[in-house]
C-alpha cells in the first residue's frame, strides 16, 4: 500500500473516535499540517470526512452510505455456504442454515447427508417453528416484547408428545436458547429426527442466521448428535467472523459452551423437537 494511502485510511480510524481539528491529525499521522490537509480535502472531495464549521473534521455521510450498502449487499447463504458443506464433510448428516423473514424462518441452504436415509426439507420451505432447531434460536434473539407477541400468536401443532405445547412454554424455552447460545430439537417435529444448532451474528451480535446438523436416531442417537455441539458452534463462529468482515461478534452470555451431555432427548429445557425426517433441520 502506498505511503498516501495508508495514511488517508489512518484518518478514518482516528476520526471515529470524535471530531479532530488539523493540528490533532497531523500530530496522529506524524505528518506536517500541510500534508495533513491534503489528505483531509482529498477525503472530504470523496465524502468520507466533512469539515465542521468549529473547523475540526468528522466522517462524511458517504462513508456510512457505503458500509450501510456494503451491509444491505452481504449475502449470508454465499458466505455460509463453504462453512456448511465442511461441517458435513466433517459429520455426514444433513446440514441447514435458516433465517427469520417476514414472520416466517425460512430454510436458505442444505447440505444433504451421506447415507441414504433422506430429509425432506427444501430451500425456501418454511420450518416448523414452535419446534425447529433453528427457529429457536432465531426467535430467541428478539426483544423480549416482541418474542411474546409472536409467542403469542402461533398455534402450537402436536406434531409428536414432544412438540412444545403453548406459549408459555415456548417461552420458556426461548428464555434458555438465548441464554444458553445453541438450541436443539429432539423429536419434536418428527419423533426419529434430532437437530441441535448454533447462532449466526452480525457485527452488533444480533443473530442473522441460524445453522444446524440434523439426523435420523436410526443413524445416531441423540446424544451422540448433541457430541458435536462445539463442532456445529465452531462453524456458526466461523460463518460469523467472516459475515462480520473478520471484526469480533458477541457471544450469547454463558451455558453455551458447555458440552452438553447432559442434555437428553427427554430434556425440554435444551431443545424442542425440529427434526423431522423431511422439513425440521437446522
Amino acid at each position: 500500500m502506498s505511503q498516501t494511502v495508508d495514511r488517508a485510511l489512518s484518518i478514518l480510524p482516528l476520526l471515529a473516535e470524535g471530531p479532530a481539528n488539523l493540528e490533532q491529525v497531523a500530530t496522529r499521522l506524524g505528518v506536517h499540517k500541510s500534508t495533513a490537509l491534503r489528505l483531509l480535502r482529498t477525503l472530504h472531495e470523496h465524502g468520507m470526512v466533512y469539515r465542521q464549521q468549529d473547523q475540526r473534521y468528522r466522517l462524511g455521510a458517504r462513508l456510512f452510505a457505503l458500509a450501510q450498502e456494503a451491509v444491505e449487499n452481504l449475502d449470508v447463504r454465499e458466505i455460509a455456504h463453504p462453512h456448511l458443506v465442511a461441517l458435513n464433510e466433517r459429520c455426514g448428516h444433513t446440514v441447514h442454515l435458516a433465517v427469520y423473514e417476514e414472520n416466517e424462518v425460512l430454510y436458505i441452504d442444505k447440505v444433504e447427508s451421506r447415507y441414504p436415509v433422506r430429509m425432506y426439507s427444501r430451500i425456501g420451505k418454511p420450518v416448523a417453528i414452535t419446534v425447529a432447531a433453528v427457529a429457536k434460536l432465531l426467535l430467541a434473539d428478539l426483544p423480549e416484547p416482541e418474542r411474546r407477541t409472536v409467542a403469542e400468536r402461533l398455534s402450537y401443532p402436536a406434531y409428536t408428545p414432544r412438540s412444545t405445547p403453548n406459549a408459555d412454554a415456548f417461552l420458556k424455552e426461548l428464555a434458555a436458547v438465548r441464554e444458553q447460545g445453541w438450541a436443539t430439537d429432539f423429536g419434536g417435529h418428527e419423533e426419529s429426527i434430532n437437530c441441535v444448532g448454533a447462532p449466526i451474528r452480525g457485527t452488533d451480535g444480533r443473530v442473522v442466521a441460524a445453522c444446524s446438523v440434523s439426523a435420523p436416531n436410526v443413524v445416531v442417537t441423540a446424544e451422540e448428535l448433541l457430541s458435536l455441539l462445539p463442532l456445529v458452534r465452531r462453524t456458526a463462529e466461523e460463518i460469523s467472523r467472516e459475515y462480520s468482515g473478520g471484526a469480533p461478534v458477541s457471544h450469547a452470555p454463558h451455558g453455551a459452551g458447555t458440552a452438553p451431555g447432559a442434555t437428553t432427548p427427554h430434556d425440554p429445557s435444551h431443545g424442542t423437537p425440529e427434526k423431522r425426517a423431511e422439513e425440521t433441520s437446522s
